[in-house]
């Protein structure tokens, strides 16, 4: 999707507010256009005019007006790329300057990938919704030397001793808790970045969010997919989630007539497992909720050693409207069952 940047110039406040169903848009109080914070990568800048597209749709009033400004940001996890983020600070280092921009009023919104947020957000920035889940699943991009794809065993392909690519202690956790002759090496940067890396030898393999292959429209280099059974996602992996000033009250009305109800349930879910678990970027935690087709919130969650020596997975279901206390007693269980090590 290559929507065209927005003109740089803010335009005079509309003398008067376009209605839209249920609502107003949020026009008449503010100079235009409205400035929408955003990480500079190709996947987030596809995110962020997804994003736009689907809120002009909601409102047609919007087509043809010169209404949204993209502000690139680049964030302390863009710019250090030569050390794992639970050495410079953990994931929240992905919207750290963000945060900043939307609190000193530099930007009016921002767009997210929800797995990058913290589950509490700074003083006055709240999550105002979440939009409908890509596929949350991994994937695992082969080099040129693994073997043929065994359908039974996805990681069968990996030749002994292979050298894996990845940042992520989740995937590490579980990837070395299956196969241990595995060896992991860290790699950053963006989708481009890592599959470029593979291809110049740096690694054997790799894993990446399937979501963002597919909004790349890159899905074609994703070798296996991986059962969320067999590596279970990070907490709202293919969700993304836009935030506000919580005294914006007109843009988070807007906004939560956007939000995909069902993005929402699962991401509660997922959210307050997270949160209960408490863990730092070097603890390995894996939630992933799906609805079934009783209508209820089926939620898986995991805590790990980082070296795949210790691995524990359970799950727990009830009613959507009970998302965040299933989210909260899977959490406690896992706490209360693991060893102390694992969240140090």
């Amino acid at each position: 999707m290559n929507a065209a940047m927005p003109s740089p110039q803010r335009a005079p406040a509309s003398p008067a507010a376009p209605a839209r169903a249920g609502g107003r848009v949020p026009a008449h109080t503010r100079s235009l256009p409205l400035r929408v914070g955003t990480r500079g990568s190709p996947l987030a800048l596809w995110q962020t005019r997804f994003f736009l597209q689907l809120l002009t749709r909601f409102c047609p009033v919007l087509r043809g007006m010169n209404v949204f400004e993209e502000h690139a940001i680049r964030t302390t996890g863009d710019a250090v790329q030569d050390r794992k983020l639970a050495d410079i600070g953990g994931k929240g280092l992905f919207a750290k300057e963000i945060h900043e921009a939307l609190a000193d009023g530099r930007v009016d919104f921002a767009v997210h990938s929800l797995k990058d947020l913290e589950t509490e957000l700074p003083s006055g920035i709240v999550l105002a919704c979440t939009l409908k889940r890509e596929d949350a699943r991994d994937a695992l991009i082969l080099g040129p030397h693994c073997a043929p794809i065994d359908p039974a065993d996805p990681f069968a392909c990996l030749p002994a001793g292979a050298v894996i690519g990845t940042s992520s202690v989740r995937r590490q956790a579980q990837l070395l808790h299956a196969r241990p002759d595995l060896r992991v090496t860290t790699i950053r940067g963006n989708v481009q970045t890592r599959l470029a890396k593979l291809a110049a030898g740096d690694c054997t393999a790799s894993l990446l969010a399937l979501a963002g292959l597919k909004r790349l429209d890159m899905e074609d280099k994703a070798s296996v997919v991986l059962d969320p059974e067999a590596m279970v996602p990070a907490a709202g992996q293919g969700i993304v989630g836009i935030t506000v000033r919580e005294s914006d009250g007109e843009l988070c009305e807007l906004l939560s007539a956007i939000e995909d109800p069902d993005a929402k349930a699962v991401s509660t879910a997922e959210r307050a497992l997270l949160a209960e678990l408490d863990g730092s970027c070097r603890t390995p935690i894996g939630g992933h909720a799906r609805l079934l087709p009783t209508g209820d919130l089926h939620l898986t969650g995991l805590v790990a050693r980082a070296d795949g020596s210790f691995v524990m997975k359970r799950a727990l279901h009830g009613p959507v409207a009970d998302a965040a206390r299933i989210g909260r007693e899977l959490g406690a269980s896992l706490r209360a069952d693991s060893p102390r090590d694992i969240f140090a």
